[in-house]
């Protein structure tokens, strides 16, 4: 009965693990920007997130970039989403986003509303002084 009770826990132990992992990776794909200007892919290297512009609707150039050298850079492939970490509670946060329309970096959350729309609130210092943007698959 002991063998049976220590298998079950183990079991157990191993859903909540897999579970876990299957969550923190589940913003990971391809979203829609609110605007449908744009496609970001969202994906994972050493443990944080990233996205990356992979499709914008009108061919540009990073012209707002604060650095001078990058202006000439294009949009597309761009990374605007950088080092979200998720807190193990369906959010993904301490990151940064870019806006290249205001070349401007704010710090950043992520948590899904549900499986197809993603919530990005950027913001200044404290997440009230910000603002959301709802992503779609």
């Amino acid at each position: 009965m002991r063998k049976y009770l220590t298998l079950w826990i183990a079991f157990l132990f191993a859903l909540t693990v897999n579970a876990q992992k299957q969550n923190a990776a589940s913003i990971s794909g391809e979203w829609l920007t609110s605007a449908k200007d744009g496609k970001v892919l969202i994906y994972e290297k050493e443990g944080k997130y990233y996205g990356k512009l992979v499709w914008i609707n009108t061919p540009a150039k990073d012209s707002n970039n604060p650095d001078a050298t990058q202006r000439n850079n294009d949009l597309l492939g761009t990374v605007i989403l950088k080092n979200l970490m998720f807190n193990g509670d369906d959010k993904w946060e301490n990151g940064a986003v870019y806006d290249p329309k205001s070349g401007k970096t704010y710090w950043c959350t992520v948590r899904l509303k549900d499986a197809h729309t993603l919530e990005l609130r950027g913001f200044v210092g404290i997440s009230l002084l910000g603002r959301t943007e709802l992503w779609t698959r």
